[in-house]
C-alpha cells in the first residue's frame, strides 16, 4: 500500500489558556467546530517532555470553510514555558501559520477593526500573491494568504478559513527539501528567491533570506481531503545571520508556540518505510489505535533536519454528531476514498458558539 499524505490535519499550538484563546480563534478565524476535547496524560511523548509523563488538556477545532485545524494544547502538570529569546525570521522551526482567506484586503480590514496586532499591510510575495502578518494574544504569528480549495462558505466576517500551510525556518535548504518534497509530497516549487523582501518587512525589517515556497502537484486524496484542501509550505533560511536558534531550544514539546505540524495520512506502515529510506525515522509511534476519548487512530512523529516536529495521524475513529453518538470507523475504508460531502458537512453539528 502506497502512503498517502491527505492534507494538513492541524497545527499544534501550545498555550497557557485553552478556553480563552480558542474563543479568540473562533472570533478571528471561525475555528468553531470541536472535533475532540480531552484532558489526559501524554505517556508516549516523554522523549520530548523531560523523561516525565506530563498531563495536559487538548482541543482540536476546525473551520467548515475548509483548511486544517488547530490542536490547542495546554499543560496541566506544569507551566507552559515561553521562549527566553525574541523569535526571529530564520530561527529554526515553525515560525508562522498560514491561514487561507477569500479576500486578503477584507480580512485585513476586519482584523484592524477589532484592534488585532497587525505586523504589515497586504503585500505581494515573489509570486504576486497578497498576504499580511498578524499576532494572536499569545504572540503567535499568522500569515493571512490567498486561499484555494474551499469546502463551504460559513459567511464568517473574517473571510478566513483554516490552516493553509506554514513558514518553517531551516538551516540548510537543500537538506530540508529532501523531506518536504520527497516524503511530504510538496513536489512543486512555486518560487525559489533570495534577497530582502517587502512582504517580510513587518516581521523582519532587514536581512537576506532564501525562501522556497512549495505546493503539491496532485490534488490530495483521502477521507478528509475535501475538507482539508490544498496547502503550501514555505521554507526560509537566514543567509546572513550567525545567531539562528531553535525556536524550541531548551523547552518541551507542548510549550508556548507552534509545537508541531500534523498531517492526516493513510498507510502508516508504508509511510514509516518511506521516511526511513530518506533518513527520517519515527521518533514516536503509538503503533496501534490511541484513544483521544472522542477520536482515535495511530500517530507518529519525525523530526525535520533542524528538529522541527512533524506529526502523522492515521484516523481510525472520528465523531460526526457527538450528541447523537454518531462516529465514523475509517479502518476498513478504501485507501484514498473521500468521505461523502454530506458526512463531512455534518461535522458542523459540533460547532461551538
Amino acid at each position: 500500500m502506497k502512503p498517502l499524505i491527505c492534507g494538513i490535519q492541524q497545527m499544534g499550538i501550545g498555550v497557557p489558556n485553552v478556553p480563552e484563546i480558542w474563543s479568540w480563534y473562533r472570533t478571528m478565524f471561525g475555528m468553531d467546530v470541536r472535533v475532540f476535547e480531552e484532558a489526559a496524560e501524554a505517556p508516549l511523548m516523554t522523549r520530548y517532555t523531560g523523561g516525565v509523563v506530563q498531563a495536559r488538556t487538548a482541543t482540536l477545532a476546525l473551520s467548515m470553510d475548509g483548511g486544517g485545524g488547530f490542536e490547542i494544547w495546554q499543560y496541566t502538570s506544569r507551566n507552559t514555558e515561553k521562549a527566553t529569546f525574541s523569535i526571529q525570521l530564520g530561527d529554526l522551526g515553525l515560525y508562522a501559520c498560514k491561514i487561507k482567506s477569500r479576500n486578503v484586503q477584507k480580512s485585513y480590514e476586519y482584523f484592524k477593526s477589532l484592534g488585532v496586532t497587525l505586523r504589515n499591510v497586504p503585500t505581494a510575495a515573489p509570486d504576486g500573491s497578497l498576504s499580511f502578518f498578524m499576532e494572536d494574544p499569545n504572540g503567535n504569528l499568522f500569515q493571512i494568504v490567498e486561499g484555494k480549495g474551499w469546502f463551504s462558505d460559513t459567511k464568517h466576517p473574517s473571510h478566513c478559513g483554516g490552516v493553509a500551510g506554514a513558514i518553517i525556518g531551516v538551516s540548510d535548504m537543500d537538506r530540508s527539501l529532501a523531506l518536504y518534497q520527497k516524503v511530504l509530497a510538496y513536489e512543486s516549487i512555486v518560487y525559489d528567491a533570495s534577497g530582502s523582501f517587502d512582504d517580510f518587512h513587518g516581521i523582519n525589517p532587514s536581512g537576506t533570506f532564501r525562501r522556497v515556497a512549495l505546493t503539491h502537484q496532485e490534488q490530495r486524496t483521502g477521507p478528509f481531503a475535501p475538507l482539508l484542501g490544498p496547502t503550501s509550505i514555505e521554507l526560509v533560511q537566514a543567509v546572513d545571520r550567525q545567531d539562528v536558534k531553535r525556536i524550541f531550544e531548551n523547552r518541551f514539546w507542548g510549550d508556548w508556540g507552534f509545537i508541531h505540524l500534523c498531517f492526516d495520512i493513510q498507510g502508516m506502515e508504508a509511510l514509516k518505510q518511506a521516511c526511513e529510506q530518506e533518513g527520517f525515522t519515527f521518533t514516536v509511534d503509538s503503533s496501534d489505535t490511541f484513544d483521544m476519548g472522542e477520536a482515535g487512530g495511530r500517530f507518529s512523529y519525525i523530526e525535520d533536519p533542524d528538529g522541527t516536529w512533524i506529526e502523522f495521524v492515521e484516523t481510525h475513529k472520528v465523531p460526526i454528531m457527538k450528541k447523537w453518538g454518531w462516529y465514523i470507523n475509517l479502518k476498513a475504508r478504501k485507501h484514498g476514498k473521500a468521505l461523502p460531502r454530506w458526512i463531512l458537512k455534518a461535522m458542523a453539528m459540533n460547532r461551538v458558539k
